[in-house]
């Protein structure tokens, strides 16, 4: 709307906002250490695939910020070391 009223000149200056994304992190060191001990046989027998586990695998090792789908994180959070 203020690109418009700028547009038509109703209004004099125009101004750019950046956004402030917000988004939870879900890489605290128990839930790395979690995925870095699971099995791949434990994994499959949650009913998820191989590469999946693999990747988080990858990014547990990587020791950057990632962020898990919630129906992953629940089972992983079920699961007992």
């Amino acid at each position: 709307m203020k690109q418009a009223f700028y547009l038509t000149g109703r209004r004099k200056n125009l101004e750019f906002v950046k956004p402030v994304y917000k988004f939870e992190r879900d890489d605290s060191e128990e839930l790395r250490q979690k995925i870095l001990d699971m099995s791949y046989s434990e994994w499959k027998k949650m009913g998820f695939s191989k590469g999946t586990l693999h990747y988080m695998k990858q990014n547990a090792k990587s020791g950057k910020p990632f962020s898990l789908n919630a129906h992953v994180r629940e089972r992983l959070e079920m699961w007992e070391i």
